[in-house]
């Protein structure tokens, strides 16, 4: 008699990656990346001095907003994500403007590349929403050649978007006990403590993204109820729950703590390292 087993735990890890990409394809991303942070991935780029003859991983790119500017260098870049529906817009974007890159499907927790396969390693606010912080960290390490770069930007946990994330926690289900918060990756030790002795030459820098896209905080409200995939999904479960006016009001209190004269700045960490 064959008897079938399974892992209860790898069945539940299927299941919140589901979740995952299920959120991230709500809305519209690449408008974010466009609109709000493209400056976000030239800045990574730039840090991670990308040149022509770097092969280069994006990891969680989301719809390319590192990988395409990485990619105009010349470089050989590979744009990867857990949500093909984001991969799919980046790969129109790509053809569109005539760059070469690939993009192809990944968790960044088990990243389907061999050891010490890139020059350089990437990930532009993206792996920072990974469950499990420290398989994310041991994976973008293990592909990153010795000597090769390592360049993240991720928010802080004090900054406008860690703020947001507080802002939509009552609202939404609580994560599995084993998931950590996204905005930890912004914090200083936490970063130091998943990199370790796995980097050399960690340097670790706060800075802002000076944001002009929202003239009023009823904009920036349909703007990330429209388009961003965490607070659509948030929105949805508010909905459920007769919710929404609070979140509505949470949001809109939140957007007008932070825009003075139609400008916000939002704190994020630049995190570079060199691999071992």
């Amino acid at each position: 008699m064959d008897i079938t087993t399974t892992d209860p735990q790898a069945e539940a890890d299927r299941a919140l990656k589901a979740k995952h990409r299920a959120v991230w394809a709500l809305g519209d991303y690449s408008a974010v990346a466009r609109e709000v942070i493209p400056e976000l991935g030239r800045v990574l780029v730039s840090a991670a001095q990308v040149s022509s003859t770097d092969r280069v991983l994006d990891v969680a790119s989301g719809t390319g907003n590192a990988a395409l500017k990485a990619a105009r260098t010349g470089a050989s870049v590979v744009s990867s994500d857990l949500t093909p529906e984001l991969l799919e817009i980046g790969r129109a974007e790509a053809e569109k403007e005539g760059i070469e890159l690939a993009f192809e499907q990944a968790d960044a927790e088990a990243l389907p590349y061999q050891d010490a396969s890139f020059d350089v390693v990437l990930s532009c606010v993206g792996v920072m929403f990974a469950p499990h912080h420290a398989k994310a960290a041991n994976e973008l390490t293990r592909v990153l050649r010795p000597g090769g770069r390592l360049a993240l930007i991720n928010w802080t946990p004090e900054g406008f978007i860690g703020e947001l994330f507080r802002t939509l926690r009552p609202f939404v289900p609580a994560p599995p006990a084993d998931v950590q918060p996204p905005p930890l990756w912004g914090d200083e030790r936490h970063v130091r403590e998943l990199l370790a002795d796995r980097v050399t030459s960690l340097s670790l820098e706060r800075r802002e993204l000076h944001v002009e896209r929202f003239t009023t905080a009823v904009e920036f409200r349909d703007f990330f109820r429209d388009l961003y995939g965490p607070t659509a999904a948030a929105y949805r479960a508010a909905q459920a729950n007769g919710r929404a006016e609070e979140l509505d009001a949470a949001m809109i209190a939140l957007a007008q703590r932070h825009l003075h004269a139609g400008a916000m700045d939002w704190e994020y960490l630049l995190a570079t390292a060199r691999g071992v």
